[in-house]
């Protein structure tokens, strides 16, 4: 099943995400070893809010809420669509999108800076007219 929804154009993102890590066991066992936590995206697109989850702590997979069922995310992060677009495309920096508040970060910040692989990673899996 698709995570993408078509109200939120980037989240074909996750879908891209996802399959960098299914493509290869060893790679999805490298990112949990490295993110080693739940990250959580909320996005917003025309005042509508919609939430997907990176789950590196245990599974390696990819969700639609802000946690699996009885998780809880470390790291949040905050932003609309069109910013996510840029970020996921290569074409925005997480850290200055912090400064200028398109990005907001709740919970561990720190853990924030573990994403940037795994972004990377779904960039060059990605067709880039899909994000």
């Amino acid at each position: 099943m698709p995570l993408a929804l078509d109200d939120f154009p980037s989240s074909a993102a996750f879908d891209a995400i996802q399959a960098s890590l299914s493509a290869s066991p060893a790679d999805r066992k490298a990112a949990i070893k490295s993110g080693n936590g739940i990250f959580a995206f909320t996005l917003k697109n025309n005042g509508k809010e919609e939430s997907w989850h990176i789950d590196l702590k245990e599974t390696g997979t990819v969700g639609r809420g802000v946690a699996p069922e009885g998780k809880k995310a470390a790291v949040t992060l905050v932003l609309n669509d069109a910013e996510f677009q840029k970020l996921v495309a290569g074409k925005a920096n997480a850290q200055k999108l912090f400064m200028s508040g398109k990005l907001k970060v709740k919970g561990d910040v720190m853990k924030a800076t573990k994403l940037d692989p795994i972004l990377k990673k779904a960039q060059a899996q990605a067709p880039q007219s899909k994000l």
